[in-house]
């Protein structure tokens, strides 16, 4: 859809997705409060990594479900060493594959996809997957770095555009509801399945 694919980040950048200054570079502080989670809440992390996010997630969301979808194995394998280290009990880690998340339909009531959209090789058909997982009403947060804005001190091929986004996840069913515009680097877009 006239952009080119990132290649996926294996489990060598844990290191990146775990480094100190990832709190002052991405303000994941804010991230976690543009969510407004709830407790009960069941949300898919999708490109989990080492979890970074889902354990901030599972903090707020009491005995929701956080549902750590990852494609590749040894990612997993780490995030369910964090989860016995920090006994945290409603974490679910998930494998994925290239075109699905690998979760029921109409099982989660929000999606969260932090720097990984722009690696997805099958990105219409993990669109669909995403579409169909997600509540009626459910939101996907898509959260990139700004193609935009050069000053964003990240290769070109790792970030993507607010109008990219849009048109590739508006093919799939999704309606970009807002932008939330308070994070240092990246974009936060709010997208709703109707």
């Amino acid at each position: 859809m006239g952009r080119q694919i990132a290649h996926v980040m294996s489990h060598f950048g844990i290191e990146w997705l775990e480094r100190p200054e990832r709190e002052f570079e991405e303000n994941t502080t804010t991230l976690i409060k543009n969510l407004q989670l709830q407790p009960g809440m069941n949300v898919a992390d999708i490109g989990a990594g080492s979890g970074y996010h889902s354990r901030l997630i599972s903090k707020q969301i009491g005995k929701g479900k956080v549902y750590a979808v990852d494609v590749e194995p040894i990612m997993l394998v780490y995030l369910k060493q964090r989860i016995a280290q920090e006994n945290l009990q409603n974490i679910v880690p998930v494998l994925g594959t290239i075109s699905s998340v690998s979760l029921p339909n109409e099982s989660v009531d929000m999606m969260l996809l932090v720097d990984v959209y722009h690696e997805f090789s099958h990105p219409y058909e993990i669109g669909q997957s995403m579409f169909n997982a997600l509540k009626p009403n459910g939101k996907l947060v898509l959260v990139e770095f700004r193609a935009e804005d050069e000053s964003v001190p990240i290769k070109t091929i790792h970030k993507m555009s607010e109008a990219q986004a849009v048109k590739e996840l508006k093919a799939v069913g999704f309606r970009l509801g807002k932008n939330m515009k308070n994070l240092p680097w990246q974009h936060c877009m709010i997208f709703v399945k109707e």
